[in-house]
Formats: structure tokens, sequence, C-alpha cells
């Protein structure tokens, strides 16, 4: 199956999002069709089968659109990447599909009060758990995506210069390879440096990840923790439920609150244009409301991981 291969080719490079996209589609009919015979309109009847938001859907559609674009090229099968442009100017004028919005969600202090007492708790009676109390500051305060954490190694960690070489970092129509430094404010850098050199079991080496877990650890732990808290609930829209990466639009958006211009919070970001930075204007105060947040004070002490 095409999509196979395209996932296999490209692996993690084409991050975890896009993969369990494509993933979801070889459950339509489509993906049982040999991808010669696939028409317009098994691509527009695929969409019409979709029970999600129209964004959603234009999701898929462009997903999709990379792997049949690359199937001709990079592997030879016999595929029109026409068919997918055509149902994309059926499916846009159906109404099936519309741009993705821009979130505007960033968590309040209350619900990450919520999280980092939840976590806390847990943390404290099995101290083998995932340190999700370090993880979600860190996020916060570095802006940094999952896929960009679970990277970090500690050869990238700069302490003198208070930054972080991020590789790989997403930007359009360039990943693999995109490896750029970044400003790490200080208490992003503070949680950093309070994680141990964890061991890997398996060979009794220490891990070059400063924070070696899987994103799909990290993510399902914070999902079900907004369900159980009731931060999300099934069926709350999607644009006010919180997810892990509204976590980068919040910390994004106290810098500007901060008071920092646009190339100081680009420096931390990454952002190489005003105009994908501009997103995480929504100001709510002046000043840095996390300043006397309690749960810095989680950094002071050095993590100490145990084994379950």
């Amino acid at each position: 199956m095409v999509i196979d291969q395209y996932i296999k080719y490209y692996g993690g490079e084409i991050g975890r999002t896009k993969a369990q996209v494509l993933r979801s589609i070889k459950a339509f009919e489509l993906a049982e069709k040999p991808i010669s015979t696939i028409e317009s309109a098994n691509i527009v009847a695929m969409l019409r089968g979709m029970d999600v938001k129209p964004q959603t859907r234009g999701n898929y559609l462009s997903h999709l659109a990379a792997v049949i674009s690359t199937a001709r090229p990079a592997w030879g099968h016999d595929v029109d990447p026409a068919v997918v442009r055509d149902a994309a100017i059926a499916a846009k004028r159906l109404k099936l599909v519309t741009k993705s919005q821009q979130r505007q969600r960033r968590p309040t202090l209350d619900e990450l009060d919520k999280l980092m007492r939840h976590f806390g708790d847990r943390e404290r009676r099995r101290p083998s758990m995932l340190p999700m109390t370090r993880v979600i500051p860190f996020a916060l305060f570095s802006t940094r995506r999952l896929e960009e954490i679970t990277r970090i190694r500690w050869a990238d960690l700069d302490v003198k210069n208070s930054r972080v070489l991020v590789r790989d970092m997403k930007n359009p129509g360039e990943k693999a390879g995109n490896d750029i430094w970044c400003d790490l404010p200080a208490p992003a850098l503070k949680f950093a440096t309070s994680m141990p050199r964890i061991v890997d079991k398996k060979n009794g080496k220490e891990k070059e990840e400063i924070f070696p877990y899987s994103t799909d650890a990290i993510g399902a732990n914070f999902t079900r923790a907004c369900l159980f808290l009731g931060i999300n609930t099934e069926d709350m829209p999607d644009e006010d439920r919180l997810y892990f990466h509204d976590l980068r639009h919040e910390g994004a958006s106290r810098l500007f609150e901060m008071g920092l211009n646009i190339p100081h919070v680009a420096a931390v970001t990454g952002h190489r244009s005003w105009t994908s930075l501009k997103r995480y204007t929504h100001i709510r105060d002046a000043g840095d409301k996390y300043e006397s947040w309690e749960w810095l004070k989680i950094a002071d002490e050095p993590y100490r991981p145990k084994r379950s």
C-alpha cells in the first residue's frame, strides 16, 4: 500500500499527527483501490463520508495529496496528481473543506495549577512516573513543540548563553536538517538543567536526550489529565479544548505580554516572519503573570527518577 510505503520511507520526518492521519485514511474504501484507478470522485466521496469539521477534512486532503504527488516520481506508481487537485476544487465548491482556523486557546493559570497539582500528586505516589511537572513548564517557557522537546540532547543545550539547538525544526517546505539555535528563557533553562542524566536500563549508558520520553506518552498523559480534571469534556468543541501544543501559544504570548519585541520573541520561538508569529499576540495582561508562580520552585530541586 502506497500510504505504508510513504510512512516507512519518511519515518519520523512527517510528524506524529500526519502519520496518524494517513493511517486513518486506510480505514476508508479509497485505500482498498489500486492507486492507478483512483479518481477525483473517489476522494470527494471519502471526504463526504467523514464526520469531522471542514478544516479537518482539509488536513486529510492535504496529507493525501503529499502521498499521491510522491508516488509517481519516487516509486513509479501510475497515478495522476491532478486527481487530488480536481478533488480539492470540487470539495471547496461543495464546502466540504475549508482552511484550518488559527487556534486562540490558551491555558489559564487555574487550569495549569490543576494540571500541576494532579501530576505532582501522581509523581509523589509513583516516583517512576513520567515527570510531567517538569515537561509542562519547560514546554510553556521554552515555547517548544512536543516533538522538539523529546529530541533535545544534552549536547544541544548551551547553558552559558542560555540557548538550545532545535533540530529539524518544523518550517513550511523545510524540516529535515533545519537545525536552529533558539534562546531559552531563564525558567526553561532552569527546568532543563534540573533534569538528571537518565541511564538507559537496557545498556546501562546515559541517554542523550534531556527529556527521553515518547511524544505519545507525554501527549496521552496530558490529554487524559485534561479530561479527568474537567478542563476538557467529550462534547466540548475542538476550539475550546486544551491541547499540549497550546502551551507553546501561551509561552509565546507571555513573551509579548512581558514587553519583548518581535525579534526577541522570534529568537525564542524560532519563527522567521512576523506573519507566522502574529497569531500569538493575544495579549491578556501586561507583565509576567508567572513571576511568582508557585510551581517554579519545583526546578529548585533536581529531579530524581526512581525505577518502578
